[in-house]
């Protein structure tokens, strides 16, 4: 079965969506989706995109059981370290699961590997949950190291309520 990927356009971001929230029941964290597919179009396609986006899809006789033809993506942006310089940020990378092992997820994260290696990118950076030992091995097998176990980092996130408290100055007084 051939799959192609190419630049996700605008009209493909209710595909995307569709399987940003497959991914979030899957991660078990389905009410933590609030994306719609209007703020995945206006973020991803204005004139200063915020993220790009690979779709991975096959042709119409190979449709998925509920007759869809994207399959898979992987979302990306550019991000810069101070001590490497630019990186690549991997957000999500996903397979519908009547595709996995079919190199689908593997062809998404080179084409990934190889924009950022095109954009002089030093690093890819991504995060796994601690349980999806599936993607932990996956991701290893392919050279990732785990930061965490490796060299202590953790990722941290401000969201909501305690995000625009940071930013009128109102926490951690």
């Amino acid at each position: 079965m051939e799959c192609v990927l190419r630049p996700c356009r605008a009209a493909d971001c209710a595909d995307v969506v569709r399987m940003i929230k497959e991914l979030a029941e899957f991660e078990k964290l389905p009410d933590q989706v609030e994306i719609s597919d209007r703020v995945l179009r206006e973020d991803g396609f204005a004139d200063d995109p915020f993220y790009r986006c690979l779709v991975a899809e096959v042709q119409p006789e190979h449709r998925s059981r509920d007759g869809h033809t994207i399959v898979g993506y992987g979302l990306y942006f550019f991000t810069y370290s101070t001590w490497k310089g630019r990186n690549i940020y991997m957000e999500d990378l996903y397979v519908m699961p009547e595709f996995r092992g079919k190199g689908i997820g593997k062809k998404l994260m080179s084409k990934i590997a190889e924009i950022g290696v095109e954009n002089r990118c030093s690093q890819m950076k991504f995060v796994v949950l601690d349980w999806n030992r599936a993607a932990i091995d996956f991701y290893r097998g392919h050279g990732a190291v785990d930061l965490t176990a490796a060299e202590g980092w953790h990722f941290f996130r401000i969201e909501g309520e305690a995000l625009k408290q940071l930013a009128r100055g109102q926490l951690g007084q």
